[in-house]
Parts: C-alpha cells; structure tokens; sequence
C-alpha cells in the first residue's frame, strides 16, 4: 500500500476530471454541481523502475507495485459542515484519507458554471477551509462535553485533555486549520482519535488552462503558493483536461506530448513523488519466489515493521533482516553474489529502513 488521498474542492473545479487523468478510469463529468455522488475511487500501480530493474535481476515473472488509493469527492458548498449540499457524507469520506487534494480552479471556461462566481483561488481555498474548520469544531466541541462530564471520575486525565481541547478551539475559532497548531507529539496523540478534518495533510492542485502551462509559474499557482507557505503545503500546477488525453496514448508518445508543453512528468508521477515526500514514506523491496514486490513504510521504520507489513507472522516472530540497497544488488549480480561479495547486511529489529532496501525477513512462529 502507498496511501490514499481524496480530491477535495468546490464544485466544477475538474475534480473528475482529473480523477480521470491520474486514474485512466472514465467517470463522469458533468457541467452541474453534485455529478459526482457516491465518491469515484480507484487503486493505481505507483511505477518504480527500481522495481523493475530489480524484479529482472530476480527473473521475477511476478511484480507486485506498491499502491495509490484515489478518491474523488463530491464538491463542498458553502454550509457543507452544517449539511447543506452533500454534507455529512462529504465530510465522512474526507476522514479516511491520509491526504487531501485540494483542487483550486485556475480555467475560466465560461461554459463550467462556478457556484462561487468567477474563479477566485484565494476565496474559494478560503471556501472550503472554513467548512473543514467548522466541522472540526463541532467535532471538537462534541468531545468537550464528553469530557466535562468525566471531569468527576478522572480529575487530572479529564483536565489535560480539556486544557488541549480548548487550545485547538481556540486556534480553529479565529479561520486557522489544526494542522498550522504547533502541538508536542504526545498532545497530537491525544487528538488523533478524533480524525480532525484541518488536521490532515493537504496539497493543492490548481486546475489550469492550457495556455498557462507555457508561462513559468502562472498567477493562479503563484497566488496559492503565498497562501499556503504558511502551512508548508505543496502547490501544483496541472491541466486536467489536458493530461485526460493521455488515455489513449502509447508511452512514447506520452513523452513526446509532455515535451511539446515542456512537462516533464504526469501529474500521477509528480503527485506521487510530492505526496511520498510530504509524508515522508519511503519503500522498500522484497523477493520472494517468483514474485518481487514494492512496500511502502514511514521514514524511522524499523525493520520489525517493516516485516509487519508483509505479514503479522514476520513482525511476531522476527529473527534477523538480510538487507541491501537496490543500487549495490545490482551491481553484484544477484543475490548469491553479494553474499560472496560481502555486502548482503544481517540486520536487527532496530534496524531503520531505507529508500531503496532489498529485504528478506527471516522469522520463526
């Protein structure tokens, strides 16, 4: 698994759109609020080519990549915290995801019908974040109550938690998300249950016109970045219904249409690179049999549970870690060879792993 992200934003700002483009998944797309209901979702290879490259060292027949979950979300509305439009349902959909893609309108299209007038990045980010703020305070004032209440019982746990509570309402209360709120660790441990919706991290996607795709940093990206400097969010700049026409096109020919608009990459490749960095994920590879297979892990895991992902067995009846970088495995030639050779590491539970590991776990049951 990588992670799963949802494409959040106002109405008709090409959130379907651009599902399409990162997904290959046709859904529909509609000039009206709402086409999009129940959320569209979509599980999508993350290409690695060191996984590749390692998986024909193996002979592997069988490669397994790790994974992007895409979900796009119906549009939110002015009033969506208090249920208006698709509300609650839009809202639950949101807290299931580990990133949230704000999609920003930057094309005029006369013919799209934009709820909030003329597209104004500044006011509608502003738009949507209020709703996400006002849901996450009823959350939080929900919680108060409960807590209050068990002030009798649990004097001191009540009072420490409380005294968190009302300092992140607070913060929510005068326009700022959860996640601008600079909290210890063992203060956002105790938040965490409550899956605030500000508290997520987010990225920002602004829909562009083809022809602001020539200029260096268009207007629309480059009044967003100030904005979200603040919150050391990520703004990228994309053409969905451009990139929609990636579909249909061999890889060589993908190529040759990124250069003609001097892209480098699909917005899938640079959502993926953007979104591994800003969650500080990284991956590591196994070979098993036939089969070699791409695992994504936080930065600082160990590798314990880095086993734990392949299978529970392998967390609870950890032994050792035979580890290499993909890079020196190649070079080796196999293996066999780098065993010989002296570089296949024997490693411990503590053990943190890297970007770019080659592991066999070894356990016992």
């Amino acid at each position: 698994m990588g992670f799963k992200c949802g494409l959040v934003g106002l109405p008709n700002v090409g959130k379907s759109t651009l599902f399409t483009a990162l997904s290959s998944l046709p859904v529909e797309r509609a000039k009206y609020p709402f086409a999009t209901v129940e959320p569209n979702r979509a599980v999508v290879p993350v290409l690695d080519q060191r996984l590749l490259k390692v998986a024909s060292l193996a002979s592997s027949t069988e490669i397994t990549p790790a994974t992007l979950i895409i979900v796009d979300i119906a549009g939110l509305i002015t009033g969506a915290s208090k249920g208006e439009g698709l509300g609650n349902r839009f809202l639950a959909h949101i807290r299931e995801m580990d990133l949230l893609l704000h999609v920003v309108r930057g094309f005029k299209a006369p013919d799209v019908p934009h709820l909030a007038g003329e597209p104004d990045p500044r006011r509608d980010k502003e738009i949507v974040e209020l709703e996400l703020i006002l849901a996450d305070l009823d959350v939080l004032e929900r919680r108060l109550e409960k807590v209050q209440r068990s002030a009798k019982a649990l004097p001191r746990e009540a009072a420490a938690e409380e005294k968190i509570l009302l300092r992140l309402h607070n913060h929510l209360s005068g326009g700022k998300t959860a996640r601008s709120l600079d909290l210890p660790a063992k203060e956002k441990t105790v938040l965490a249950p409550l899956q605030l919706l500000t508290a997520k991290p987010v990225v920002y996607v602004v829909n562009l016109d083809e022809e602001d795709l020539s200029a260096k940093e268009p207007a629309a990206v480059k009044e967003l970045k100030i904005m979200a400097e603040a919150e050391g969010a990520p703004v990228i700049g994309v053409c969905a219904s451009l990139e929609g026409e990636l579909e249909e096109m061999e890889e060589e020919e993908k190529k040759l249409f990124l250069q003609e608009y001097g892209l480098q990459e699909t917005s899938l490749n640079r959502l993926v690179r953007v979104g591994y960095n800003f969650l500080d994920l990284i991956t590591f590879f196994t070979i098993k049999g036939t089969e070699a297979r791409a695992w994504t892990v936080k930065k600082g895991a160990t590798a314990r549970q880095g086993a734990g992902e392949v299978h529970s067995d392998m967390e609870r009846g950890f032994i050792a870690a035979e580890v290499i970088n993909w890079e020196e495995l190649l070079r080796a030639g196999s293996v066999a060879a780098a065993k010989e050779q002296g570089i296949l590491r024997l490693e411990g539970k503590e053990y943190c792993l890297q970007d770019g590991d080659v592991v066999s776990f070894r356990f016992n049951i």
